[in-house]
């Protein structure tokens, strides 16, 4: 394997708290403070020197043009998408532990890899405007979950997030073309918006439903090893990177492995759904799924008996009598090549 995380690595199972629980259901996010360990953090952050420096090549680098990133072009590096799916690396952190440890939480027992995402945001690169993901991406259940991890430290100089509490309780607004619109249900007097994402926001049609809120939305500064947990309908953006240094960050879109997603990151998929292209991340499903292409361990890869979650006790997300929710450790270890 080239770039990865530490060979053979044993992480510790992260207990989620009742309190964590509440928050994230109260504000629309929970960041939760050094999740990922600072060797994995340092990993991810060599494979990237290492990618706009030329030492080293991802297979499928003619794709890569189409997720939005030029090989040749590394100065202007902003972001790219799904590199899970052409690199071990970036499959490690959408498949890892840690974060599959909260996500069993906050929206398992069962849970379903969707997206992953690698953010450059160089100095002087834009942020983006107010938007919903779940405008982007539909899952039937509604259950939406991003977890933005921290590579570098994340400010408010150099574009951290910014989420709009109270706004996890609205629905998804569509777009005149109809973008948004089967997530919105039967809502007589939502209307339509214009421009979601965009940074100005004298465009930005959110920005009318951002103004519910005064004095809400709030900043997430963050330290490398972080991670921010967000539901999909939660109101965010971020700025400009006004700092001499790259924020950095890796992230991952997930739901839970019951929903229906007719979602493929703009790609073609066949029939009704797109489920069995994505990852089965930890528990069960009645849905078809995807094996991780480079052998993550992971629900999707693991024996039969042992796919219910990393407990496998099928009601992991109930909290004991010290408040705490989910396993005291993991059935299986990480196995890394």
């Amino acid at each position: 394997m080239a770039t990865g995380l530490v060979s053979e690595r044993v992480y510790e199972t992260y207990r989620v708290a009742v309190e964590q629980y509440r928050l994230f259901r109260e504000q629309g996010f929970l960041a939760v403070r050094g999740l990922l360990p600072a060797e994995d953090i340092a990993a991810m952050n060599a494979h990237m020197d290492a990618l706009m420096a030329g030492r080293e090549q991802i297979e499928g680098a003619r794709y890569m043009k189409n997720l939005g990133i030029n090989p040749e072009d590394a100065e202007d590096w902003l972001r790219v998408h799904m590199l899970h799916r052409l690199s071990p690396i970036h499959e490690q952190f959408l498949l890892h532990p840690r974060i599959l440890d909260v996500l069993e939480a906050l929206i398992g027992p069962d849970v379903l890899a969707l997206q992953s995402m690698l953010f450059f945001k160089q100095p002087g690169q834009p942020g983006q405007g107010y938007h919903q993901d779940a405008y982007y991406i539909p899952t039937f259940p509604d259950t939406l979950c991003g977890a933005w991890v921290a590579l570098t430290r994340a400010s408010i100089e150099n574009g951290c997030l910014w989420f709009t509490v109270g706004s996890q309780h609205e629905p998804i607004y569509p777009d005149p073309k109809g973008v948004g619109a089967a997530m919105s249900g039967n809502l007589a007097d939502l209307g339509t918006i214009e421009n979601p994402s965009a940074t100005d926001e004298a465009v930005n049609g959110l920005l009318r439903v951002a103004r519910k809120y005064p004095g809400n939305e709030v900043p997430v500064e963050a330290e490398s090893g972080d991670v921010v947990f967000f539901a999909g309908h939660i109101l965010h953006r971020s700025h400009t990177n006004r700092s001499d240094k790259p924020r950095r960050a890796f992230v991952g879109h997930y739901c839970n492995a019951r929903s229906f997603v007719p979602w493929n990151h703009g790609q073609p998929w066949e029939g009704e759904s797109a489920n069995y292209l994505h990852i089965l991340a930890r528990g069960r499903t009645h849905l078809a799924f995807a094996q991780p292409k480079f052998g993550t361990p992971c629900a999707a890869n693991a024996p039969e008996g042992a796919k219910i979650s990393s407990s496998s006790m099928p009601m992991s997300m109930m909290a004991d009598d010290d408040g705490m929710m989910g396993p005291s450790e993991h059935a299986r270890e990480m196995d890394m090549e």
